[in-house]
């Protein structure tokens, strides 16, 4: 099931649009399954069981770290995490920052911006991003690597309103190319769309989208 159900999803992707299955309370075996069909890009939300599972898991798969992230989990990543999506302050930029020099590893990661009406979201506000690329210093950071920008939707039925929040990332993050585009060469990810909204997040020019319950099937959460 797993296998068609990743099948059917690839043949709806363009190209350039990178499938991470999003793979938190799902067993190693599961994941197995995933990767035989062809997956190597995973996500977990929460440091424990990432940590927990990525022993257990072949050494190629990329690991993606898509939940808030506290600065003092920070550490537990530095060795082996692909892509950091989830990054929603100067604060835990600085974190990354500080572990990724003590391993002399660059951490690629992608800045989180609060696109939705949730409060409960994490992510700095589309006001806070501009300024953020107009006065920090860490736009250079030696040890971290600026990769785009992340953000999700509204949930809700209402497509007009998580397309207008798509249309609002995808604004931000044209910008902040054009703006600062020779100072982030590598500035070229925008992580938007999930399993209810990943086909919209595409048209709105998505280059990641977060699948889970699409692959996986609903999460056990007992």
């Amino acid at each position: 099931m797993i296998k068609q159900n990743i099948q059917t999803i690839l043949s709806q992707l363009p190209g350039h649009v990178t499938l991470v299955a999003v793979s938190k309370t799902h067993s190693v075996e599961m994941i197995f399954e995933a990767y035989n069909a062809g997956i190597k890009d995973f996500a977990e939300n929460k440091v424990q069981e990432l940590i927990a599972k990525q022993p257990l898991l072949p050494a190629d798969i990329r690991w993606h770290m898509i939940g808030h992230l506290q600065r003092n989990k920070v550490k537990y990543l530095i060795p082996f995490v692909h892509l950091i999506h989830s990054v929603d302050s100067e604060r835990l930029l600085n974190q990354i920052q500080k572990e990724a020099a003590k391993a002399n590893k660059t951490i690629s990661i992608l800045l989180q911006v609060h696109i939705a009406q949730e409060e409960h979201k994490f992510g700095f506000s589309t006001e806070e991003i501009k300024i953020f690329f107009e006065q920090s210093k860490n736009i250079n950071s030696p040890n971290v690597s600026i990769k785009g920008l992340m953000g999700m939707s509204t949930y809700t039925d209402d497509e007009s309103v998580v397309k207008k929040e798509f249309d609002t990332l995808k604004s931000l993050f044209d910008l902040i190319k054009l703006k600062h585009g020779d100072q982030l060469p590598d500035f070229k990810e925008l992580s938007m769309g999930m399993s209810s909204d990943f086909l919209l997040a595409i048209k709105r020019g998505s280059t990641m989208v977060r699948v889970g319950s699409s692959i996986f099937g609903e999460r056990d959460y007992n």
